[in-house]
C-alpha cells in the first residue's frame, strides 16, 4: 500500500469493522475471548471493541456473549439508499414475485459472499428465511455463480483456489473441478441454477444484471420450493422471465 494511504488509513476503525464482520460470519453470540481469537488481537483490544460497539448500538450484552443488534441494519441501509440500483429494480422484483408466484430477490457480489440487497417475497412461505442484508457463500447459489462467472479466468482460478468450500446438503458443489464447470456454465447460458445446494427442498435460478459497458453489476433471482416447482418450469417460464427483467433493467442503467 502507497504511504499516502497508510497515513489516511485509520486501523482501528478498521479492526472494529473486522470485529463487527465476525458475528457476521459466525453467526451466534460471541464472548470477549472468542472475538480476540477470531480477529487475532489481544483480549483487552476486543473488550474495548466490543464495549464501543455496544456503545454505538450495534452490540447488546447478556452477561456472557455479544450479539448484533438491528442497528447494525443502518450500515446496510447506507449502501441500498446511496447506490441507487434498488429504486431501479425494484418495480421488477415486484412483477417477478407476482408474474411467477414465487420470491425473487436482488444480490450483489463482495468478495467471496454474495448479499441480498432487495427481496420481494411471494405469498407462499419458503424453508429457507433470508432478509436484506443476509450474506451467502457465492459458489452454493446461483446469484453467486453468475457473478463469479463475469470474472476472468486468472481471477476465477484465484478464488477457486482460496475458497473454503462447505457441504451444506448432499447436493452441495464442492469439487473446484465440478465448481469451475458450473461457473463457466453460467458464462455461456448467461445464467445459473442451484437445486437444494444451500438447503433441502430449495431451488433457485438467477440472471446476472448488466450496466451500460456490459459488466455485471448485480443478480437477479427466484426461489421456489422443489416440491413444488420443477426443474423444467425453472428453465422455462421463470427464466424467461428473469432475462426479461435483466434486459430492461440494463436498458434503464444504460440512461442513467
Amino acid at each position: 500500500m502507497p504511504q499516502e494511504q497508510n497515513r489516511d488509513h485509520v486501523q482501528a476503525l478498521g479492526r472494529g469493522l473486522e470485529v463487527l464482520k465476525l458475528f457476521g460470519r459466525e453467526r451466534r453470540p460471541l464472548s470477549v475471548t472468542e472475538v480476540a481469537t477470531l480477529a487475532g488481537i489481544t483480549r483487552t483490544a476486543a473488550r474495548r471493541f466490543v464495549l464501543t460497539l455496544e456503545y454505538m448500538g450495534y452490540l447488546s450484552y447478556d452477561g456472557t456473549a455479544y450479539t448484533v443488534r438491528p442497528a447494525v441494519l443502518e450500515i446496510g441501509d447506507a449502501y441500498v439508499l446511496s447506490s441507487g440500483l434498488p429504486d431501479i429494480v425494484r418495480p421488477y422484483l415486484e412483477r417477478l414475485a407476482e408474474q411467477t408466484q414465487e420470491t425473487a430477490s436482488l444480490t450483489v457480489l463482495h468478495h467471496d459472499k454474495i448479499f441480498y440487497v432487495d427481496r420481494v417475497q411471494a405469498d407462499r412461505v419458503l424453508t429457507v428465511e433470508i432478509v436484506v442484508g443476509t450474506s451467502l457463500p457465492a459458489y452454493a447459489v446461483a446469484t453467486g455463480r453468475v457473478l463469479l462467472s463475469d470474472r476472468t479466468d486468472t481471477e476465477l482460478d484465484a478464488y477457486l483456489a482460496t475458497v473454503n468450500t462447505h457441504s451444506y446438503t448432499e447436493a452441495t458443489t464442492i469439487d473446484a473441478t465440478e465448481l469451475r464447470a458450473k461457473i463457466i456454465d453460467a458464462r455461456d447460458e448467461g445464467w445459473s441454477l442451484a437445486d437444494q445446494e444451500l438447503t433441502e427442498g430449495v431451488r433457485s435460478i438467477a440472471v446476472p444484471v448488466r450496466d451500460a459497458e456490459g459488466h455485471a453489476v448485480a443478480a437477479l433471482n427466484v426461489s421456489a420450493q422443489s416440491s413444488r416447482v420443477s426443474l423444467d418450469h425453472m428453465r422455462g417460464s421463470i427464466l424467461t422471465a428473469l432475462q426479461k427483467a435483466a434486459e430492461q433493467i440494463r436498458k434503464e442503467l444504460a440512461e442513467i
